[in-house]
C-alpha cells in the first residue's frame, strides 16, 4: 500500500495550538449567535447536529485517548436569517456518577484506566457507554450513538437526555448498535423510500453481525444475522442497493492484558500486515449468501461509498497500512505525526462474476479523513466527494483543509490532484468532519453547501463555516463564545424544532 510519510518543508501548524482544542468544556450554553461573517444562505434551513468527546478529564485525571471522553452534543439552527446554538452532555449513568464522584470510576476502550494501577482495574471489565460517537435523526427519535452499547436518546430542541433508547425491544441493555448508520436514499429495492441502515456486532472468535432497516417513521422492516468466522473489528460499512459491504480488518485480540487491567481493550488488537484484508458482501436479501473477497492488507476505519456497476462492485475507503493506537505511558498530546502512517483515499473493485478482486487504486495520496458526499448519492456512483485533509501535499499531521475531490478528473499521480479543489484553514485552523448540505431544489451534485466545525487556536474559540460547495469559497462563519473539542460525526435535517 502506497504511504506518504515525507513531512513537509515546514509544519503548517504549532503543536500548542493544536493541543488547546483538546481542553474540555465545561460549559453548557444555549444562544443566538451574533458574530457572523459574511451572508447566511437564506435557503439553509434546519439543524446540524454534532457530537463528540467533550469531557477530556475528570477533576484533572485525563483519559488516556481523547475517543474514551464523554460525549456532548452541538446543535446548530439555522433559520434563514439568524443561527442558534447549543451544546449539552448526554447524561449516561457513567457521566454522572464520575461527576458526582470527582474521579475516574471506569476504565475506556482506548487506554483510559482507573487511578491504583494494575490492582485497581485487574478483572475489571465494565466499560461505560459514553454516547459520544455520532447522532441521528430518525423516526421522530433524536439518538447518541456509541457503538459498543445501546444509543441514548435526546430532546432535539433541548437536548435533554431522555434515557437509553432499547428501539422498541430490538435492543438488549449494553447491545451493540453501530455509531455509523448508513441512509439509504431509496434504490429500488426500498420502492424508492428512503431507509435507514445499521449494524451490531458480537465479535469472538467467530463473529455475529445483525443488520436492521428502518422506514423513515421508524419502523424495522428488515432485519437478518450473519456468522463470519474470525474476530470481526467493523466500526463502518458502506451500502449498495443490493448489499451490505464490511471490511474485515486483518486483526487479532489478546485480551489477557485488558483482563488483567494492564491496557485497554483497544490497546489489545493488533494489526497482521501479511494477512489478507477481507472485504465482505452481505446481501440485502437474507435468502442470499454472504461472499468474501480478499484484497491487499490495510486497516479501514471509514468507508466514503460504495456502489455496483453491472457484475462489478466499487468502494472507496479510507485505508491506513497499520492500526492506529496510543500505547501505555504515551501521551497522545505528543504524538509524532511524521511516524504515523496517514489515510489515504482507495477504491477497490470486486468482479461479481468471477468473485475476484482487483488492484486498489490510490484516488488520494494527501492524508485524509471523514469523507461524505450529497446524501442522495449513497450506494449509487457519485462524482464528488468532501473530506478532510492537511494542509500538505505529504505528510502526516492535524487535519486543517477541506477538499473537494472530483472523481471524473482524477490525476494518475499520487503526488498530484488534478481533479481536486482545497480550502485551507492552516496556520492557526483545525477541522473536524464536513458535512455536505444540498440545496434546496439543487440541480447539480454539488449544489449546496459543506458545514464544517473549525478550533480557531486565534481566538481560542471554534467558528461554524459555511462553505459554497461548488468552489469551496467561504460563505458564512458563525464566531462561537466557546470552543468545542474535537469531534466525531455529526448529521443535517431540515427541521428547527420549534427553535423560531
Amino acid at each position: 500500500m502506497t504511504s506518504t510519510l515525507r513531512p513537509p518543508a515546514q509544519p503548517s501548524f504549532r503543536r500548542d495550538d493544536w493541543q488547546q482544542g483538546y481542553v474540555s468544556q465545561t460549559e453548557e450554553q444555549a444562544y443566538w449567535a451574533e458574530a457572523i461573517e459574511g451572508q447566511l444562505p437564506p435557503d439553509l434551513i434546519g439543524t446540524l447536529f454534532r457530537n463528540g468527546p467533550g469531557q477530556l478529564d475528570v477533576n484533572g485525571q485525563r483519559f488516556h485517548h481523547p475517543f474514551d471522553g464523554d460525549g456532548m452534543i452541538s446543535a446548530f439552527t439555522f433559520t434563514g436569517s439568524r443561527v442558534h446554538f447549543r451544546n449539552r452532555y448526554v447524561r449516561t449513568p457513567g457521566f454522572i456518577a464520575e461527576k458526582q464522584a470527582g474521579k475516574i470510576l471506569y476504565r475506556g476502550v482506548f487506554g483510559t484506566q482507573k487511578p491504583g494501577g494494575m490492582l485497581a482495574n485487574v478483572f475489571d471489565l465494565k466499560i461505560k457507554n459514553i454516547a459520544n460517537t455520532n447522532i441521528r435523526y430518525w423516526g421522530d427519535k433524536l439518538l447518541a450513538l456509541w457503538e459498543a452499547a445501546e444509543p441514548f436518546r435526546l430532546d432535539p430542541k433541548t437536548l435533554e437526555t431522555l434515557g437509553p433508547e432499547y428501539l422498541d425491544g430490538l435492543l438488549k441493555p449494553g447491545q451493540a448498535f453501530s455509531a455509523h448508520p448508513r441512509i439509504d436514499p431509496g434504490s429500488r429495492r426500498t420502492g424508492g423510500q428512503p431507509r435507514l441502515v445499521n449494524f451490531g456486532v458480537q465479535a469472538g472468535l467467530s463473529s455475529t453481525i445483525s443488520i436492521y432497516e428502518f422506514e423513515a417513521d421508524g419502523r424495522l422492516v428488515q432485519q437478518q444475522s450473519r456468522t463470519v468466522p474470525g474476530f470481526a473489528f467493523l466500526h463502518d460499512f458502506a451500502i449498495t442497493e443490493n448489499y451490505y459491504v464490511f471490511f474485515q480488518n486483518p486483526v487479532s485480540l489478546n485480551p489477557i492484558p485488558f483482563v488483567l487491567g494492564l491496557k485497554g481493550a483497544g490497546q489489545c488488537i493488533s494489526l497482521d500486515a501479511q494477512k489478507a484484508t477481507q472485504i465482505l458482501l452481505v446481501p440485502r436479501d437474507p435468502a442470499q449468501p454472504v461472499r468474501s473477497f480478499d484484497t491487499e492488507p490495510c486497516f479501514v476505519f471509514h468507508h466514503a461509498n460504495a456502489f455496483e456497476m453491472g457484475d462489478r462492485l466499487a468502494i472507496d475507503s479510507i485505508c491506513y497500512i497499520s492500526f492506529p493506537s496510543i500505547d501505555a505511558g504515551t501521551d497522545f498530546l505528543e504524538v509524532d505525526f511524521d511516524s504515523v502512517a496517514p489515510g489515504q483515499l482507495f477504491r477497490f473493485e470486486l468482479d461479481l462474476s468471477t468473485g475476484k478482486s482487483s488492484a486498489r487504486r490510490c484516488l488520494e495520496a494527501r492524508a485524509c479523513e471523514f469523507p461524505c458526499q450529497h446524501p442522495a448519492t449513497v450506494g449509487q456512483p457519485t462524482r464528488y466527494y468532501y473530506m478532510g485533509v492537511t494542509d500538505a501535499p505529504t505528510g502526516n499531521a492535524p487535519l486543517q483543509a477541506i477538499m473537494k475531490v472530483d472523481l471524473e478528473h482524477q490525476s494518475t499521480l499520487l503526488e498530484e490532484s488534478v481533479g481536486s479543489t482545497l480550502h485551507s484553514f492552516a496556520p492557526r485552523g483545525f477541522i473536524n468532519e464536513p458535512l455536505f448540505v444540498p440545496r434546496p431544489q439543487g440541480q447539480t451534485e454539488d449544489d449546496g453547501w459543506v458545514l464544517v466545525l473549525i478550533y480557531n487556536a486565534e481566538r481560542q474559540a471554534s467558528d461554524l463555516v459555511i462553505l459554497n460547495a461548488q468552489d469551496l469559497s467561504e460563505t458564512a462563519r458563525v464566531k462561537l463564545k466557546q470552543h468545542i473539542p474535537y469531534g466525531l460525526h455529526g448529521s443535517f435535517v431540515a427541521d428547527t424544532f420549534g427553535v423560531v
